[in-house]
């Protein structure tokens, strides 16, 4: 077994060049033309988690330097590495050293930049200034407005939205012709739709589905398989439950909603969010749905502030069926 087989598919599916790149077309064509006229300003990638954005700095930096990458990349996780200390001495240090044997710049990747104090930001803000003739940095972070404005306003700005369906279905499709993966459409439909836009998670789900498996080469993944890795409710339980809510007595609406949380674990902030989903599609009156939702918002902010989980559950059956009465007056 090679080194590169024991590496989680996150890793071993990492785009090694701009091209390998999924669902970041407008941002990645930029960057390339910044990277052919050898005119690269400071960067800022933001947008959600698993769209991309480390992945493009880092293919675009094994363009630029080639073999050389190690001695002209410092990667640095802010999360972990967040305070003045670091900018004062790793950033620093390694951006006001020169290449001798090599021209032009070197680049300092802060990847979690979101993370790090507002001292260490400030501080970071005049590096920048200073070493800006050989140094070029990429701040990469999930929220652009946790940055202080003043570092914001001295990077190019490149929004990456969550990735597509048809981005994270091309990557599945490669990552199972790769791996000899047999997977089910309804399967795949599920994880494209569950992973959210998030490529990280949706690797990370196939490889855990794939790793339960007796025998992958005969056996198929299917949809069961996925909901059960991510814990997300199956819609056929979220079929039963609501119809539970809908059309029987209290008690058995109860009953059937206890049972169904006990056997598959789920909690009930999902089971929630999978009723707003369906009921979403219903056609209901204005006031029912207003009725509806803000009596669910209601109860999802007293679960989050931790209110007991039997009383949550019955008032969830509650706003429901109270809905639904208002619906038929």
């Amino acid at each position: 077994m090679s080194a590169e087989d024991t590496l989680p598919w996150v890793e071993k599916y990492r785009p090694q060049s701009l091209d390998d790149i999924y669902g970041q077309t407008a941002a990645v064509g930029t960057i390339r033309k910044f990277a052919s006229e050898g005119r690269i300003p400071h960067l800022l990638f933001y947008g959600p988690p698993g769209s991309g954005k480390t992945s493009t700095i880092i293919a675009l930096a094994r363009e630029l330097y080639g073999k050389n990458y190690r001695n002209m990349v410092l990667e640095l996780n802010a999360s972990d590495d967040r305070g003045i200390d670091v900018v004062r001495e790793q950033i620093k240090t390694f951006a006001s050293t020169r290449q001798i044997f090599t021209t032009g710049f070197k680049l300092i990747i802060l990847d979690e930049a979101d993370a790090m104090t507002n001292v260490a930001q400030n501080a970071l803000r005049r590096v920048i200034e200073k070493f800006t003739k050989n140094t070029r940095f990429c701040i990469i972070a999930n929220y652009a407005n946790k940055l202080n404005p003043a570092l914001l306003s001295r990077c190019t700005r490149f929004r990456f939205s969550p990735l597509t369906n048809d981005a994270i279905n091309g990557m599945i499709d490669h990552v199972c012709k790769s791996e000899n993966l047999n997977i089910t459409n309804e399967a795949k439909i599920s994880l494209i739709k569950l992973s959210g836009g998030d490529m990280r998670k949706a690797l990370n789900v196939l490889q855990a589905c794939h790793a339960s498996l007796d025998n992958p080469s005969t056996e198929e993944i299917d949809q069961d398989m996925i909901y059960d890795c991510i814990g997300a409710p199956k819609p056929s339980s979220i079929d039963t439950m609501l119809n539970a809510i809908m059309k029987n007595d209290w008690s058995d609406a109860y009953n059937t909603l206890i049972k169904i949380r006990r056997i598959e674990g789920l909690a009930l902030v999902d089971l929630i969010t999978s009723f707003v989903e369906i009921l979403d599609k219903y056609t209901l009156k204005p006031q029912t749905r207003r009725l509806l939702y803000q009596g669910l918002a209601d109860i999802e902010y007293a679960i989050s502030k931790g209110g007991n989980d039997s009383i949550q559950s019955t008032a969830v059956i509650g706003c429901i069926k109270n809905a639904l009465e208002c619906e038929s007056m």
